[in-house]
């Protein structure tokens, strides 16, 4: 596997994460997000919900600082039960 990373850290890094549109969908995303990366990037945080209401996508702006970093908050995202999809 190539080690090598087409992203440049430290870097504002965009990440799209879905659920259902629950409160705890919404904790959850944010406290991973925040505990990972920080509370500015939580802060970023912009909802967006489906047509019908059900699905909740929350996009973020993480301040990465290494690629470990980023593997780590994709993923703890990945791992949580609340959580459909990461992008």
């Amino acid at each position: 596997m190539n080690d090598e990373s087409l992203i440049e850290y430290p870097c504002d890094f965009p990440i799209k994460i879905m659920g259902k549109e629950t409160d705890e969908f919404r904790a959850a995303a944010t406290a991973i997000v925040e505990r990972i990366t920080g509370p500015e990037s939580a802060a970023t945080a912009v909802a967006r919900k489906s047509r019908e209401g059900r699905y909740l996508a929350l996009s973020f702006t993480a301040h990465v600082t290494s690629r470990e970093q980023l593997d780590s908050l994709y993923q703890a995202l990945s791992d949580d039960e609340h959580v459909m999809v990461v992008l």
